[in-house]
């Protein structure tokens, strides 16, 4: 398919307190078609400087930096530059500092182990307009979030003991009723407080209502 040579190059700010990462992404950008280097900075404080007046289309930023991290960056100026795409690289996977690039305004968060491929099509998404994160920040945002959501880790034998509690069984109906001995039920019992975070089975049965994490009759 032949390409239009009338589309202008995107133009690729980069911002990284590492020389050799910052050789190595100009390198990239400058050598890939349709991309171009249109500036860089060694620190952020740096890049805020540099930045509206070179007006970028998309700007790579290491979330890591001195005198102002990548995400500091992005709530300097996103405000002020509607038009340009900020994307994070960082070393580490840490789902609350994707929050945070994300809150500011980051339309992409792709880590430093990605391949070469992987950013320059991640550039061409968000100057597109899309949001793209890296599949590791995904799994690891949607792990967080399960984290998060009480009685996401119980077992099924721990919701179907749940689900009987809810019903108002006692440990020996439960013990019966699911075929268990009555020392089972009670361990089984002891991890879904625990799991749940509460202290009594009447606030078991709240959360597990108040949750859905039982079948409503």
């Amino acid at each position: 398919m032949p390409t239009d040579t009338h589309t202008p190059p995107i133009r690729v700010f980069l911002a990284d307190d590492h020389p050799m990462v910052r050789a190595g992404l100009a390198g990239m950008i400058q050598g890939e078609s349709g991309l171009t280097l249109a500036g860089e900075a060694a620190d952020g404080r740096e890049a805020v400087k540099l930045i509206p007046t070179l007006q970028p289309d998309v700007v790579l930023l290491d979330m890591a930096m001195p005198h102002l991290d990548g995400v500091g960056v992005i709530e300097a100026l996103h405000a002020s530059l509607p038009d340009t795409r900020f994307v994070i690289l960082s070393s580490l996977l840490d789902p609350l500092q994707v929050d945070r690039a994300v809150r500011a305004g980051a339309r992409g968060y792709l880590l430093k182990t990605a391949s070469a491929q992987e950013l320059v099509t991640m550039i061409r998404q968000v100057h597109a307009g899309r949001r793209v994160l890296g599949p590791e920040i995904t799994d690891a945002m949607i792990a967080n979030q399960q984290r998060d959501v009480p009685g996401a880790d119980l077992t099924t034998r721990e919701r179907q003991l749940l689900a009987l509690m809810v019903q108002g069984m006692s440990n020996q109906e439960i013990a019966e009723a699911m075929g268990i001995a009555l020392p089972t039920v009670k361990y089984h019992v002891t991890n879904v407080l625990g799991k749940l975070q509460v202290d009594s089975r009447t606030e078991a049965v709240v959360l597990a209502l108040k949750h859905k994490l039982v079948p409503q009759g």
